[in-house]
């Protein structure tokens, strides 16, 4: 009898033990995913953070982007210059996309892309950053008279975009963001050298 009732007691306590011991491991494995949300939250942060200098680049940056694309468009069965051709093609490929993106970063902040189109915003009197009449000029304009026009606004307009760039990278917070203001003065600041040298003497 004493014999059954010590079986019985040691079954009791390894029986407790291996439920406490499964408890233990539960516990242990509900807290890790827990612990892995929060360092995915972390790791995600940088990417997800943002500032008002953020906004305020993707929303004057886009317009400009915009306004450089209309200009680009005007080339075709404006000149025969194949130079000055592919560079408006390689414009239009780079800084459409990247309207796409920064209309993205906008809604994802829940900040509306209000305000891109208001005259007056951004180097200029439009969206191009140039005046009316400049544009109207460069409409009408053909051959080595639009490649002059043309490649002179563009520089400046690169210059402005430089520069809303190089404020981002001060000011900023978003690394995506930072990275895309990076490429666009890596990028158009070569196009600006590249335009230089497309520029006919005098």
């Amino acid at each position: 009898m004493t014999r059954k009732n010590l079986v019985g007691t040691a079954l009791a306590v390894l029986t407790t033990g291996l439920v406490l011991a499964g408890c233990g491991s539960g516990g242990h494995d509900r807290g890790a995913p827990s612990g892995t949300t929060s360092a995915a939250g972390v790791s995600a942060a940088p990417s997800g953070e943002h500032n008002d200098a953020d906004i305020a680049f993707a929303r004057g940056m886009i317009p400009h982007h915009q306004g450089a694309l209309e200009m680009a468009a005007l080339a075709q069965g404006r000149t025969s210059d194949t130079k000055v051709l592919d560079l408006a093609s390689r414009i239009e490929e780079a800084q459409d996309p990247e309207i796409k993106t920064m209309t993205e970063w906008l809604r994802d902040w829940g900040a509306e892309a209000h305000g891109t189109d208001t005259p007056g915003t951004h180097h200029g009197s439009d969206k191009t950053g140039m005046g009316a009449a400049e544009m109207e000029a460069l409409e009408q304009a053909k051959d080595a008279e639009f490649d002059r026009l043309f490649l002179g606004m563009m520089i400046r307009h690169h210059q402005g975009a430089i520069d809303m760039a190089n404020t981002e990278l001060r000011q900023g917070a978003n690394a995506d963001a930072k990275q895309l203001a990076q490429r666009i003065i890596d990028s158009q600041q070569a196009e600006i050298t590249e335009m230089q040298g497309l520029l006919p003497a005098g």
